[in-house]
């Protein structure tokens, strides 16, 4: 379940599958688990058709394939002046780390699971998930590749990922992306908030999550608790924990170093015919 949700349901982006690599060139810093090799060279999957060229016209059944966009209601002034203040913030912000909490509520079963950890996050494109509670396990997100490694079964996970498509509501953490292009912002009400709770609501059908709430910290405008509200209804909050940025991070610790003899199951590399 956490490889694919990861950035599903808890960064509110497209479910990650074991899938080729995108064919766009990843970042140039990307990190390589060490004793695994280096990560093959992307390419396009058989039967896939090459990227466009930048002058290449949409067909008009691509244009007619995309989903219908609202226009967006103006936001107050108090909701708009937050909203930039909060972007801003992490457009300046070139790392951070910080503890978190994460309560998935499913709606289904009517039960809640809660994991703890840590996260980190580098520009451009680096980020590594923690968990301690209840199990011990790591994911690394680096470029257009995702790592997954499960310490107690002796494996490490490697998929692909295309960062292009991922929603606003995620790259705005990368100092990427405006949420006002992509959603009608409003603040809620929360007696038990410590911060302003703005919901999201996606101007266009989507079909990875029905709503995204972010409680915010009105003096520094930084996120304090993110929750992405599944299509079912289930909801994923995460609780960011004395949250320190501009810290430093160096590159290299987002690398995964595991043992010898850790599987690897590498779903981005070709199958030979």
């Amino acid at each position: 379940m956490f490889l694919e949700t990861l950035l599903a349901t808890l960064l509110s982006a497209q479910p990650v599958t074991p899938s080729p690599a995108p064919a766009a060139p990843a970042p140039a810093a990307q990190a390589a688990p060490s004793g695994t090799g280096k990560p093959s060279t992307a390419t396009p999957a058989p039967g896939t058709k090459a990227p466009a060229p930048p002058d290449a016209k949409p067909t008009a059944t691509a244009e007619a394939a995309k989903p219908a966009t609202k226009p967006a209601p103006p936001m107050t002034p108090e909701v708009k002046s937050l909203v930039d203040r909060m972007q801003a913030f992490y457009e300046k912000t070139s790392d951070f780390r910080a503890g978190f909490r994460q309560d998935y509520k499913y709606k289904t079963f009517r039960r809640t699971q809660t994991s703890e950890g840590a996260v980190t996050y580098k520009k451009p494109g680096l980020m590594r998930w923690e968990y301690l509670k209840p199990s011990v396990r790591t994911f690394v997100l680096a470029g257009n590749k995702i790592y997954a490694y499960d310490p107690a079964a002796q494996s490490l996970t490697v998929a692909g990922v295309d960062t292009s498509q991922l929603s606003a509501s995620v790259t705005f953490l990368f100092g990427q992306g405006k949420l006002a292009d992509e959603f009608a912002i409003s603040k809620g009400t929360c007696k038990d908030c410590k911060g302003t709770l703005l919901v999201l609501d996606p101007l266009k059908q989507e079909p990875r999550f029905k709503q995204v709430r972010l409680e915010v910290d009105p003096a520094s405008a930084q996120v304090l608790k993110s929750t992405v509200v599944d299509p079912d209804g289930s909801e994923n909050t995460i609780s960011f924990l004395d949250l320190k940025t501009n810290v430093g991070l160096a590159a290299d610790s987002f690398k995964l170093d595991v043992p010898d003899d850790t599987r690897v199951d590498d779903f981005t590399k070709q199958k030979k015919q």
